[in-house]
């Protein structure tokens, strides 16, 4: 939105799809769509848990790091699994800072090492070396984590490469890899029609299913899931206690109703691109969104609310279009979706959390309210210190902000229309769409008629395979890796990584991410890496050679 970013655009860049940054108007907007979400997706929280079984794996991490140090029984155990989790966690963060010091610029470091080869890294094939992503595969089903590679593999080595053949016949060969206009373009699409088609599916799915049983009216444990099997104590107490605490519905919807009533009122006061009857379309259809974002989140610990955050930014500026003011109004429809979206999966991570550590779901609501209330305060005061700070969204400063420039790009890709994406490539997204849609359809079928062999177990998420459609295969990678461990551990003594795989996995992703921490902070300071390490081919490190020769 901001004048620095307009400028770098090819077009848009008018007064009216511009604005100047304040943070007087950043705090009202987020104080004003950034509680709907949570309202959104309370309603679902008893599918998603206890009928689909979500993993989860972030809020299964919290849960268990949590149940470790306030276990009722097991003590003996309880005081291993810490010893266990405290060992992995310290090697995790102390393997993040040793990586750290080889990471002085973009390219360097052991998450750019071509594990496969040079020609596989081009293709985003590689091992990053991410303690978290190999925690996150330990934790993860092993077929969510297969679905990724096949993903990856599908994508970057068959599509990609067959694509980018018929560069200069789809699309001009002189347009660079990151636009929208080329193979990026390819890339992001299909892997949207794919988390679409996957998600809409199980929208629709759990509706019938849902009306069913209402029809039908069974009791409130037969609209869960009659079939659910509890099959020890600490699953009963945890359905008892996650049961127990409700938030009724109708408080939620009503919720939503009220908040989005507000949204619709102030959000055109601060954005005038954007009407009032916009931004009902907006809340009309965000919970069907924040439902597909929930969902695959729980599958692969991914928030896709960027996805859902560029659909929202191509709809609503060609809505609106380029005179009007499309490009902000694009910006701003794409804030409004991404917050409802990633809240809605915030919450149901936090409920799972609760639900494995007997906590209140009523409790851990209202704790999401408050910590999102400190957020709508102290985002736009961190990012203001930045904006002040640093030349943000200069290419050529320390804070080039590249996303920035990316949906602003996608924003005039939605005023110019659908018809200036890539040859072939709307044929393509409907193709993958309903593919999407209909392996969910044979996964369903099976597992209703097809009970002796249970062949559906081994039929891959499209979710989890469009994931790696635009990241590429390296954190695809890292949790096959992750799966292979536990796999021979499991193989070894299944015992031991029952009790303590989960502990480890926790501890990588823990160790990792905190490293985070102090890494921010010698950013703001100024403090870069000591060491650059990069790698070349042969003859590219021949010519480097050479020049430093003279």
């Amino acid at each position: 939105m901001s004048p620095i970013t307009a400028a770098q655009a090819e077009t848009g860049n008018t007064p009216i799809n511009v604005k100047q940054l304040s943070i007087g108007w950043m705090m009202t907007f987020l104080f004003t769509v950034s509680f709907v979400g949570l309202f959104s997706i309370v309603p679902l929280r008893k599918v998603m848990i206890l009928r689909y079984k979500l993993t989860y794996p972030s809020g299964t991490a919290t849960a268990y790091l949590i149940n470790s140090f306030h276990t009722p029984k097991g003590a003996r155990l309880a005081k291993k699994q810490v010893w266990v989790l405290f060992k992995s966690f310290v090697g995790s963060f102390l393997w993040a800072c040793f990586q750290w010091f080889f990471s002085a610029a973009d390219g360097c470091g052991f998450s750019s090492f071509p594990t496969f080869g040079l020609a596989a890294y081009k293709q985003r094939f590689y091992f990053d070396f991410s303690a978290t992503y190999v925690g996150v595969g330990m934790i993860c089903p092993y077929m969510v984590n297969v679905s990724l590679l096949i993903g990856a593999i599908l994508s970057w080595g068959v599509l990609w490469p067959v694509i980018e053949s018929k560069k200069g016949d789809w699309y001009s060969a002189k347009l660079p890899a990151s636009s929208l206009h080329g193979i990026q373009g390819y890339r992001v699409f299909l892997a949207i029609a794919m988390m679409l088609g996957d998600g809409l599916f199980h929208v629709v799915y759990m509706v019938i299913v849902t009306l069913k049983s209402f029809m039908q009216q069974k009791s409130q444990k037969e609209l869960i899931d009659e079939s659910t099997e509890i099959g020890n104590y600490d699953e009963k107490k945890r359905m008892e206690y996650f049961l127990k605490d409700q938030i009724p519905n109708t408080v939620a919807i009503a919720g939503y109703v009220v908040l989005a009533g507000i949204s619709i009122v102030v959000i055109p006061q601060i954005f005038h691109q954007l009407k009032w009857y916009q931004v009902l379309v907006a809340y009309a259809i965000a919970p069907i969104l924040a439902f597909c974002n929930a969902y695959g989140c729980g599958l692969t610990d991914w928030s896709l609310a960027s996805n859902y955050g560029k659909i929202a930014i191509l709809v609503f500026s060609s809505w609106v279009g380029l005179d009007q003011g499309g490009v902000l109004a694009g910006l701003a429809s794409c804030g409004v979706m991404m917050s409802i979206v990633s809240t809605a999966s915030d919450l149901m991570q936090d409920f799972k959390t609760g639900y494995l550590t007997l906590s209140s779901a009523r409790s851990m609501f209202f704790s999401q309210v408050f910590g999102t209330a400190i957020g709508c305060v102290m985002s736009p005061l961190v990012f203001w210190v930045f904006f002040k700070a640093y030349s943000v969204g200069d290419p050529e400063g320390s804070y080039p902000a590249p996303y920035a420039l990316m949906y602003r790009g996608i924003a005039l890709l939605g005023v110019e229309g659908f018809s200036s994406l890539p040859k072939n490539c709307l044929k393509l997204v409907i193709i993958f769409f309903f593919a999407s849609v209909f392996m969910n359809l044979v996964t369903e079928v099976m597992k209703k008629y097809e009970t002796k062999y249970r062949i559906y177990r081994f039929i891959p998420s499209p979710m989890c395979m469009a994931i790696p459609f635009y990241l590429g295969a390296y954190f695809a990678i890292d949790m096959c890796i992750g799966s292979l461990i536990l796999f021979i551990w499991q193989r070894k003594n299944k015992k031991s990584a029952k009790d303590f795989g989960p502990a480890v996995a926790s501890g990588l992703i823990c160790g990792d991410s905190l490293w985070g921490i102090p890494a921010a902070v010698f950013a703001l300071a100024g403090v870069q890496a000591p060491i650059c390490m990069k790698f070349l081919s042969a003859s590219a490190n021949n010519k480097v050679d050479a020049l430093l020769a003279g």
